[in-house]
């Protein structure tokens, strides 16, 4: 993040960890706490935008006019551009990484259709009556992870050197000891400071309130898909998005430095396991605002290892580049109008923040607030994927691809727990 500066302090393994500062120079410009606050008023402006884009109907405009060709280039990127982030934290421990990717691969494609009885009880005289579920389908996400975190405990118990596994390996430190942490902490707005609205604040608020948009929008087009269910409609993506701005208005306002957005990961899981069921994410988010309360609890949270994190990125974003991919049997993919808008804007979305990356001076206009605006933005591949396909798609000429039709009903959660399914 651009605006976080970061006041290290000497742990006790000698590494420099950050820490909180204390007193009255917290209140001075540029000390932890003012740029967590800068964070927070950052968080609110994209809470402001996301609820802005959700009200005016402008998220659902777009979804209508979202095409396969730019759904194809704009999914296949989300997937594509996440590889560096997975293969960072799969060097923590190649070796579990790639025993999580083995697990998730194995329950969920080759022992996808196996279904474990749960009980079994007679209804009348000489009829039996079984009830199964796709147990290993189901958890093909969560099952590898606890085996995976299980060896890495071991692993560590036995003190096994680590270059056997992988070049690397760490873990994101805990700025408070699990001792010093209480068990139930109710959290409220202010308790940190209210959020600082800067320019520097602004211009990131912005950048991050679009982009988050675009990734929400991407992931309500990608579960219809992956679970073979009837495309949303327009008044349900922009009532999540407006969800998604009140979720970053209070994470915001509570201190929070991360707002509200749809997760690509957990949009993908869904396609793993098939479970179509709104009860999953309802017991997620109580799960969720359970931890938010629980800082002693919360903590398990970063005791898992990095190699995991990638893991589970390697077997999810690989979701959305194939979801991508599929949606190029609704295009002519022989027109050279297509290939062109493809190509085009893939190699755009992949090179762009590239160069930026390596000389972000070339952005200097002076103003502080879109400098930070324009480098948060065209970092970014999926905001420069769905920018540019939309742009083509509706101005170059030449036959324009029809949205692709609705897909069959996906069964419910309790069709897959009867028995035939």
């Amino acid at each position: 993040m651009v605006l976080s500066r970061h006041v290290p302090h000497t742990a006790r393994n000698g590494t420099d960890v950050p820490a909180e500062c204390a007193g009255l120079d917290c209140a001075a410009p540029g000390s932890w706490n003012q740029s967590l606050r800068e964070v927070s008023g950052a968080v609110v402006v994209a809470g402001l935008v996301q609820l802005g884009l959700g009200v005016s109907g402008v998220g659902g405009w777009i979804a209508q006019r979202c095409g396969p060709m730019v759904l194809a280039p704009s999914l296949s990127i989300i997937g594509l551009s996440a590889y560096k982030e997975a293969a960072h934290f799969c060097s923590a421990s190649w070796g579990v990484a790639l025993l999580l990717v083995l697990l998730a691969v194995l329950f969920s494609q080759h022992l996808g259709s196996c279904r474990l009885p749960l009980c079994t009880w007679t209804r009348a005289k000489g009829i039996s009556v079984e009830t199964s579920i796709p147990a290993l389908r189901m958890f093909s996400v969560l099952l590898p992870l606890c085996c995976a975190w299980i060896v890495w405990g071991i692993l560590s118990h036995l003190r096994v050197h680590w270059d056997l596994l992988g070049p690397a390996t760490w873990q994101l430190p805990a700025a408070n000891g699990s001792l010093r942490s209480p068990w139930l902490q109710v959290p409220y707005p202010g308790e940190r400071g209210w959020p600082s609205l800067s320019s520097r604040a602004l211009g990131v608020g912005v950048a991050m309130g679009i982009t988050s948009s675009m990734n929400s929008m991407g992931c309500y087009l990608l579960c219809p898909r992956a679970l073979r269910a009837p495309a949303l409609p327009w008044h349900a993506c922009n009532r999540g998005l407006c969800m998604e701005g009140l979720g970053s208005l209070l994470a915001g306002a509570l201190g929070g430095v991360s707002g509200t957005a749809s997760s690509v990961p957990n949009a993908c899981t869904n396609s793993l396991t098939q479970a179509s069921s709104r009860h999953s994410v309802q017991v997620s988010a109580w799960a969720c605002v359970f931890l938010g309360m629980s800082p002693r609890l919360a903590e398990l949270l970063t005791a898992i290892p990095l190699a995991i994190h990638g893991g589970v990125l390697c077997v999810t974003y690989t979701v959305a580049v194939g979801t991508g991919i599929s949606y190029f049997q609704y295009a002519n993919i022989d027109s050279g109008r297509n290939i062109f808008i493809v190509g085009f804007t893939m190699f755009m979305a992949l090179l762009v923040p590239r160069w930026l990356g390596a000389a972000p001076g070339y952005v200097a206009t002076g103003w502080i607030c879109l400098d930070l605006f324009l480098l948060s933005v065209l970092t970014v591949p999926v905001f420069l994927t769905g920018l540019l396909s939309f742009f083509l798609e509706n101005t170059v000429s030449g036959e324009r691809t029809p949205p692709p039709p609705p897909h069959c009903q996906a069964p419910s959660f309790k069709s897959l727990s009867a028995p035939g399914a």
